[in-house]
């Protein structure tokens, strides 16, 4: 036992990325039925039902970029333990991530946005006995990362950026942003306002937020797709923070996990001050969302216009996406053994250091649940 502490005090000493193996074959291999995920709650968990000896093979997953470096910091700790599966993810987008699922060329996907009606009609065809339904296993902030010149601090809110990126505020010391930032020394440099090219359940989330805060100035439906007119397109989240570090004048949306290095705008949501991009912000905002998936699926209604104090607005969750019934007889054990543990204690507590939200203790209850019941 004092080696096992040891080795838990070494491994978050190290890093995210150096999660030890020793957690990892806790998280997978483990008969401790009473582990909790989020920080919490014994009821539901049932870690150490799978067991690694179970799974084997190749397991390929498809889609969100927002998690990418969680799964690869998942998949390094996971592969200690199963050294029987092989995890292969490709950060593609949440949009071709769901494509490949319903097309059955994967065992699960990473999407920031929850199946649609449309989507989980289709997945019947895949999931034989069953449907697709949506896992929250990622939670976090999305920034609003910028790069001007002399400018080390900046605040905006809804308003402001909906016009920035319908191209109608464009320049840097246009008076709205002046309005917000009296200290700053503003210069005319052209605003360059970046969007992903792909679909992005990032870009999604980001104009859900656009769309409830402010309504007035956003006029576009929330998807994947981005709809404004003007700016300029980048691949992927890396993408998007690669333009933002090497263009003067640039604004873009990613995960908090890409803006190392980078500056980010503080939120004038309407409370007592303007909020901070942190992974304890967003989770003060996750926490207050609402499961409205039916059945199995745990689909969260998360409220962008949000004014509480700290909460940061812009946030999303990625859900691990998978059949309840009907998943392929050669991957089901690796599926169930790769989702036990990102769902366990070690799995979300990997999170916060890489600029991720855990799941909320209650939610991840049942996520724990509903992983143990596939089939």
């Amino acid at each position: 036992m004092k080696l096992q502490r040891k080795n838990r005090l070494r491994a978050l000493s190290l890093g995210a990325l150096a999660v030890s193996g020793a957690l990892a074959l806790t998280a997978c291999g483990s008969d401790d039925t009473n582990s909790t995920g989020g920080g919490g709650s014994s009821s539901s968990a049932k870690a150490g039902n799978i067991k690694c000896d179970d799974a084997k093979g190749q397991l390929l997953g498809i889609g969100s970029s927002a998690q990418a470096n969680a799964v690869d910091a998942w998949r390094q700790s996971f592969a200690q333990a199963c050294s029987g599966v092989q995890i292969n993810y490709k950060p593609d987008g949440s949009g071709a991530g769901v494509t490949a699922f319903n097309q059955g060329q994967v065992a699960f996907a990473g999407s920031d946005s929850a199946l649609k009606p449309e989507e989980i009609t289709a997945s019947k065809k895949v999931c034989k006995t069953g449907q697709g339904i949506d896992l929250p296993m990622v939670g976090g902030p999305i920034a609003v990362a910028f790069n001007v010149s002399g400018v080390d601090s900046l605040t905006l809110d809804a308003s402001t950026l909906a016009k920035i990126f319908d191209s109608k505020i464009t320049k840097w010391n246009d008076v709205a942003i002046k309005k917000l930032n009296p200290e700053a020394k503003l210069p005319s440099t052209k605003i360059q306002a970046f969007h992903r090219s792909d679909e992005s359940g990032t870009t999604d989330n980001f104009t859900k937020y656009l769309k409830a805060a402010s309504p007035n100035d956003w006029k576009y439906e929330g998807g994947k797709a981005w709809q404004a007119k003007g700016g300029q397109s980048a691949q992927g989240s890396s993408g998007l923070a690669q333009q933002v570090k090497q263009v003067d004048g640039a604004i873009s949306y990613f995960e908090l996990s890409y803006a190392k290095d980078i500056k980010t705008v503080d939120i004038d949501t309407g409370a007592s001050a303007p909020v901070k991009a942190t992974t304890e912000n967003a989770t003060k905002a996750i926490a207050d969302a609402k499961v409205v998936g039916t059945g199995k699926d745990l689909a969260l209604e998360l409220n962008y216009a949000t004014k509480a104090d700290g909460a940061y607005p812009i946030t999303l969750v990625t859900y691990e996406i998978v059949c309840d019934k009907g998943n392929k007889a050669d991957t089901l054990a690796a599926t169930k053994a790769f989702l036990t543990y990102t769902a366990s204690d070690e799995g979300q507590g990997a999170l916060a250091k890489l600029g991720y939200a855990p799941i909320p203790t209650e939610i991840n209850a049942k996520v724990r649940e509903t992983v143990a019941g596939l089939s």
